[in-house]
């Protein structure tokens, strides 16, 4: 992987330097005047180059699109400074650990991230805080005008259903209400297994084998084990804490015990260390559940599934009773979507697992026995933990063009958003037309998005 980030990294700033000779050589200029702010070239070249950097592409020529975008938030900072908004100095600071973090690691450490700038740290932390500092005050300042439309009301939203043809109404998909009855394998017995194979691995990494074989074979990070369990030099930010803390207490060579992360059970050696960085090895292992848990779970929950279709138990009351995940036991096993806390799930908002065990059910049934995952790992950005389940469909809402009595909630929160939308065109027009601007013919050939710019070339 370093080496593939390396080889893009050259390519990147092959391409900076392409662009150089576009410009005829200009070092650095001024490209763009709006108010009583400006815009270097040089701005310009570094956002592109940023933006490069993150993947992100573009439709139309980059340079054009970024300087359009910086022209736009120049009015907003202008605004913002009239208005005496003040910066939010913990977004900033946020912000820019991020980004230094995230590049220092994609080039490979703070050399490398000089190199692929130009700059050394101490100019860009400079550059990127200044950069950070105006889009606080921009973005405070494009809520604040967003803001200010006039409160959307039931009138409104009705006036849009009944302006609006049919056929350009939203459609809203499938819905599900959905309760789940959860069984847990042993993870207590499972971790235990695991922890007996990685002191085995280790014990036989102190006596004489190596490290990265070991990784290569028995390692569960796929992306890691094919270079023996090795990392890349990396910020100890974009790892779990448990995991950043023992590389950090480690000395190069030295393998650490076990250490336990959301993501499994890891042993460690670190290779190098620079500052708040390290490049280490490690050999991650899973909890791994054997099929007799599998059976076990089954069996229990088919048992339960034929109580509730005998009546001899409600569902609720079973979820209540015997159902192992807290998040869904005490409301009798009702489902919510963890990102927005709704009870109703759209087909991609559901796990496939969940989706495959009930997509063929209607209202009241309840489905077989399903592995699948739970919303322990939501929060942390992983997957989940290995949970066994019954899903009883409560209620199915059919895909339908969305309508005042059903959709309500959905169609406001469409109106507000082109409301908004429509105040912040209107705020850019009116400020483009009477604020100074100049923009350098070096950009005459852009055809930007919002017209008024192409008005003032």
């Amino acid at each position: 992987m370093k080496r593939i980030l390396s080889i893009t990294a050259a390519l990147l700033a092959a391409s900076v330097t392409l662009s150089a000779q576009k410009y005829n050589g200009v070092i650095d200029k001024t490209v763009a005047t709006v108010g009583g702010e400006t815009i270097l070239l040089s701005d310009v070249e570094a956002e592109v180059q940023q933006r490069r950097a993150y993947g992100m592409g573009s439709d139309r020529d980059a340079r054009c699109e970024v300087l359009e975008a910086m022209m736009e938030s120049k009015i907003f900072l202008m605004q913002a400074r009239i208005d005496s908004l003040t910066i939010n100095s913990d977004m900033v600071e946020g912000n820019m650990t991020q980004r230094i973090d995230w590049f220092r690691t994609q080039l490979g450490g703070d050399e490398e991230m000089e190199k692929y700038f130009g700059k050394p740290l101490y100019k860009l932390r400079q550059e990127w805080k200044k950069t950070l500092e105006e889009q606080s005050l921009t973005e405070q300042e494009r809520y604040q005008v967003a803001e200010k439309i006039p409160e959307v009301t039931p009138y409104d939203v009705k006036q849009y259903m009944d302006t609006t043809a049919k056929e350009d109404l939203p459609v809203v998909p499938q819905k599900y209400q959905l309760s789940q009855i959860c069984i847990y394998p042993d993870r207590e017995a499972a971790a235990v297994a695991v922890k007996e194979k990685l002191l085995s691995l280790r014990e036989r990494i102190m006596n004489g084998e190596r490290f990265s074989t070991l990784a290569r074979i028995y390692s569960e990070d796929p992306g890691s084990a094919r270079r023996g369990g090795e990392l890349g030099m990396a910020s100890k930010s974009i790892f779990w804490p448990a995991f950043s803390d023992a590389a950090m207490a480690l000395r190069p060579g030295v393998i650490s015990q076990i250490v336990e992360t959301p993501d499994g059970y890891h042993i460690i050696e670190v290779l190098e260390k620079k500052g708040d960085m390290f490049n280490a090895r490690h050999i991650l292992l899973k909890p791994q559940y054997t099929a007799d848990d599998r059976e076990k779970a089954f069996s229990r929950l088919d048992s339960l599934k034929t109580k509730i279709q005998e009546k001899d138990i409600t569902f609720e009351m079973a979820a209540r009773f015997f159902s192992e995940d807290p998040a869904t036991r005490t409301n009798g096993g009702q489902m919510a979507d963890p990102a927005t806390g709704s009870s109703y799930f759209d087909i991609d908002q559901m796990k496939p697992a969940d989706y495959a065990a009930i997509k063929d059910l209607k209202e009241g049934d309840i489905s077989a026995p399903v592995e699948s995952l739970d919303n322990e790992g939501y929060q942390q950005g992983r997957s989940g933990n290995l949970v066994y389940k019954i899903i009883r469909v409560d209620k199915i809402i059919p895909a339908h063009t969305a309508t005042f009595e059903k959709d309500y909630t959905q169609i406001l929160e469409k109106v507000t958003n082109a409301k908004q939308r429509e105040a912040i065109d209107a705020f850019l027009e009116e400020k483009i037309k009477e604020t100074y601007i100049v923009i350098d013919p070096m950009f005459g050939e852009c055809e930007f998005a919002r017209d008024a710019w192409n008005k003032r070339k």
